[in-house]
């Protein structure tokens, strides 16, 4: 049985007279991957980046915080701030533990201003370390 093309399979690559080849760097490029929706993928990844909730404190806890907030403020000892940093681009955020010592305590605006002059306000705080 004979093969189709066998009358050309042997033949050299016809060459264009009209067109120059194209350099082998440009050839790659049309096949380079297409992003029809110009940030799209950055989209998707923010989404799919996990948030923690806000956990809710008990009145307990609350009051537990405010002592222990009230016993740093007198005097000047370092401590851990667990506290809930929000996220500035989605709901949700974060657990951090920061550390440092408390300058004083604004209730007007309700922050803890550590000595670094770093803010933590005091509904963020969900647990004390000295």
């Amino acid at each position: 049985m004979k093969h189709p093309y066998e009358d050309i399979i042997d033949l050299p690559r016809p060459v264009s007279a009209r067109h120059p080849r194209m350099p082998m760097a440009n050839r790659a490029a049309q096949f380079s991957p297409f992003a029809a929706l110009a940030g799209y993928e950055d989209a998707v990844q923010e989404t799919a980046r996990p948030t923690d909730g806000r956990v809710e404190l008990s009145e307990e806890k609350k009051a537990a915080l405010d002592q222990e907030l009230r016993l740093l403020a007198e005097g000047a000892e370092s401590a851990v701030f667990i506290c809930f940093l929000p996220d500035g681009k989605k709901e949700g955020g974060a657990y951090a533990a920061v550390t440092g010592t408390v300058k004083r305590i604004d209730p007007v605006a309700g922050e803890v201003v550590l000595t670094g002059g770093r803010r933590i306000r005091i509904e963020d705080v969900v647990e004390i370390q000295r």
